[in-house]
């Protein structure tokens, strides 16, 4: 048997192998899901879903905390191509160590996940994307047993929720369906260079 005969053969009995896994693959949900960890990427990651919804004409809402309102290019993107498909929502006023007025970045905290509740809420909106909440909820900022509770409970059967920012709470990791951990390997922040535009807002 020559080297193309081997190949297509191991090809087969992997799809075969692929096929029969998949089978019993039928069921569809709303998913829970967490982007958590020290590296790059997690917000990143979160936008990228919400590219893909537009794409499927599925319409979708983005709660960003902590970050603030400083500019970044995924809310200037969104709100000037896709204003009908994406409701935009910045509840924070920047990091904690900006405001230094730990009741304001209570409020704040608290005001974008009022907000958030109520687009999850909305059977219409197919995607939510918390943007950070996992910071808010690491300095208590945010109950996490009301959070996760809210999550289970009342998030509609086929909606997303996204959930981003580094430590995620044991809690939330164990309520979701899926989580993703970003670990950092390099970084050039540690060489002196700051952040860029296009690859970090």
């Amino acid at each position: 048997m020559d080297d193309a005969a081997r190949h297509r053969e191991k090809m087969q009995k992997i799809k075969a192998a692929r096929d029969r896994m998949m089978e019993g693959k039928t069921g569809e949900k709303g998913l829970i899901i967490v982007h958590t960890g020290p590296g790059k990427g997690k917000s990143s990651s979160g936008f990228g879903m919400l590219t893909r919804c537009i794409a499927h004409d599925m319409p979708a809402a983005v709660v960003q905390f902590i970050k603030g309102g400083w500019g970044t290019g995924e809310r200037d993107f969104f709100a000037t191509h896709f204003p009908d498909q994406v409701t935009w929502v910045t509840s924070g006023e920047g990091f904690t160590w900006e405001t230094q007025d730990k009741d304001r970045d209570i409020a704040a905290a608290q005001a974008g996940w009022a907000k958030a509740k109520a687009l999850i809420r909305n059977p219409e909106i197919r995607f939510v994307l918390l943007d950070e909440i996992n910071i808010a909820l690491r300095y208590d900022y945010l109950d996490i047993d009301e959070v996760v509770d809210f999550l289970l409970s009342e998030k509609p059967e086929m909606t997303h929720v996204v959930l981003t920012g580094r430590n995620a709470k044991e809690e939330l990791i164990e309520a979701a369906d899926l989580v993703s951990t970003m670990e950092a390997t390099k970084h050039p922040f540690r060489d002196g260079i700051k952040a860029q535009a296009g690859v970090e807002f």
